[in-house]
């Protein structure tokens, strides 16, 4: 029998070649690669079954990579392996079609569970951000709604943001990385066709999120 095959893409070469180990003996590791843009062109190609995607990848990041990889290659399976906690963007990836979102501090067991589970058509997401998913859910039952619908913690970075901070000073506030500050933000900006970061303040007073 044909083994599965598996692509990795991740910035860090260590964590490709700490995978590449752990999976040969199981999958055809058939490609890698070090930043979106090369995601993009190396992976179609080669046909895989699975992808294995970190989140914070130069030149494209893994969430907009893997959006465009799933337009193409519609049966392929994307399960982000990062060490973003947020579930909201734990709940985007998979609502964009990813079948599994664990952390690089989850134990291997994990990670073979996660492409066991991908490849018969299921989907894993690591325990905790499964939780979180879910209580933010409870919080905000409109978090998988329209795109007019603002989450709780894009009204916190929207606000935090027209309020004069930086996206690393609202980070520090909110206790996440600068990366996912941006997310929210161009995410925001995305869904309601906002092109400018003043439009993006004026918005947020127009709304009472921020008190002008």
């Amino acid at each position: 029998m044909a083994r599965s095959k598996i692509f990795i893409a991740d910035d860090h070469k260590l964590v490709i070649e700490a995978f590449q180990k752990l999976l040969e003996s199981h999958y055809d590791v058939v490609g890698t690669a070090t930043d979106g843009f090369s995601l993009l062109r190396a992976a179609p190609p080669l046909k895989p079954d699975v992808i294995l995607i970190d989140l914070a990848m130069p030149l494209r990041n893994g969430l907009d990579a893997g959006r465009q990889l799933k337009s193409t290659m519609p049966a392929v399976k994307l399960v982000f392996v990062t060490m973003n906690e947020d579930p909201d963007i734990a709940r985007e990836a998979m609502r964009q079609g990813a079948s599994g979102y664990l952390l690089k501090s989850s134990v291997w067991e994990e990670l073979f569970q996660a492409i066991r589970l991908a490849l018969k058509g299921g989907s894993y997401v690591t325990p905790s951000i499964a939780q979180g998913m879910e209580e933010a859910f409870t919080r905000d039952p409109q978090a998988r709604g329209t795109d007019k619908t603002l989450t709780s913690r894009q009204r916190e970075v929207i606000q935090l943001l027209a309020e004069g901070k930086s996206m690393k000073e609202a980070a520090d506030v909110l206790k996440v990385t600068p990366r996912t500050i941006a997310f929210h933000k161009y995410r925001v900006m995305d869904n309601l066709g906002i092109k400018t970061t003043a439009s993006l303040i004026q918005f947020a007073i127009y709304n009472h999120i921020l008190i002008g």
